[in-house]
């Protein structure tokens, strides 16, 4: 996945079967908007991939977005839990 501007973000969900898309719709007369509904089934995990893509594989098929683990923010709560088990 390359990204073309920073702001840009691709996607991609690879599933093992079409049973499991549940959704996926054309906007009548727009070429530019779509919709992709469908399950990866029960989370199996979810990581980094070369520090640059968050996968999310789940039983039934695998998600993957171009986010870097450093770009993701902390909530308040997460960041308290973190000071309180030090």
């Amino acid at each position: 996945m390359e990204n073309k501007s920073s702001k840009e973000r691709f996607f991609s969900v690879e599933l093992k079967s079409k049973n499991d898309l549940k959704n996926i719709t054309l906007v009548n007369g727009s070429n530019d908007s779509f919709l992709v509904e469908g399950t990866i089934g029960e989370l199996v995990h979810a990581t980094f991939a070369e520090g640059v893509v968050l996968e999310v594989v789940g039983k039934n098929g695998v998600l993957r977005l171009d986010l870097g683990e450093d770009e993701i923010k902390r909530t308040s709560n997460q960041e308290q839990m973190e000071v309180k088990k030090e």
